[in-house]
């Protein structure tokens, strides 16, 4: 008789929580997420309609972006910026575009995941850290069917503006262009943490922006791949500087 098959099953996000985390997701801690989610979401859902953009640096290219169904994309951005540009591909997602988000597979991404699928995105979570074959098998996956892949390009654990070469060979495997993304609040909270992380104030003034696509070729080396990563750290620090100052000059 045939032994059954004892490998994990790591559709299960159980499977891919980190060991050296005390955390489960235990029945208290699933009846506080199910409670507590609906008025976070509504929560952030107001105060990013309070907003006022100034301006979308880019948004030609984020026109061409979303209306290009038949090419994947890899949108990036720094941790930082999630809560301005995590809404901005909201906004891509509603006109079309289909996108995937890469989320920690701890029981602190329980919340994003469900509010990234509640805006109709895909989630695959798992930590470049932790799952890092798996993570990069499910993006592969996710492109060949057509879904862009999201990540912040500095995470999960920074240093904060340093490009990661993982978002590189994910879109060299994928072959999708990336997309540096930014943005830039005239007040916001700072969380004291890596990344900095900011969560813009209410009724604040911000600028978006995007750049133009960088492709990594197919055939890319060691070192093309590091020019790549060096031009998307560039290029994503450039937008953010363009976007601090475009806010300043409509200040005046």
């Amino acid at each position: 008789m045939t032994e059954p098959d004892r490998r994990p099953d790591f559709s299960d996000v159980e499977t891919r929580r980190s060991t050296r985390s005390q955390r489960e997701m235990s029945t208290v801690r699933r009846v506080y997420y199910f409670l507590g989610l609906p008025v976070l979401r509504g929560v952030f859902s107001l105060l990013s309609s309070t907003y006022r953009v100034q301006a979308v640096i880019g948004e030609d290219i984020a026109d061409r972006v979303i209306s290009d169904s038949g090419t994947v994309y890899a949108p990036c951005y720094w941790h930082q910026h999630h809560v301005l540009c995590s809404g901005t591909l909201k906004n891509w997602i509603k006109r079309g575009f289909r996108a995937c988000f890469l989320i920690s597979s701890s029981v602190d991404g329980e919340v994003p995941d469900r509010v990234a699928r509640a805006w109709g995105a895909e989630v695959i979570r798992g930590s470049a850290n932790q799952t890092g074959a798996l993570v990069l098998r499910d993006m592969q996956q996710m492109m060949k069917r057509g879904v862009s892949i999201v990540t912040t390009a500095d995470g999960p654990n920074g240093p904060k503006y340093e490009f990661k070469a993982g978002t590189v060979l994910m879109a060299r495997i994928g072959g999708a262009p990336m997309v540096p993304l930014a943005c830039a609040a005239e007040r916001a909270w700072y969380l004291k943490r890596w990344d900095d992380f900011m969560i813009p104030k209410p009724f604040t003034r911000v600028v978006l922006a995007i750049g133009e696509p960088v492709i990594v070729p197919k055939r890319a080396g060691k070192d093309d791949m590091e020019n790549c990563r060096v031009q998307m750290e560039r290029a994503m620090i450039e937008l953010m500087k363009d976007a601090g100052a475009e806010l300043a000059e409509r200040k005046r």
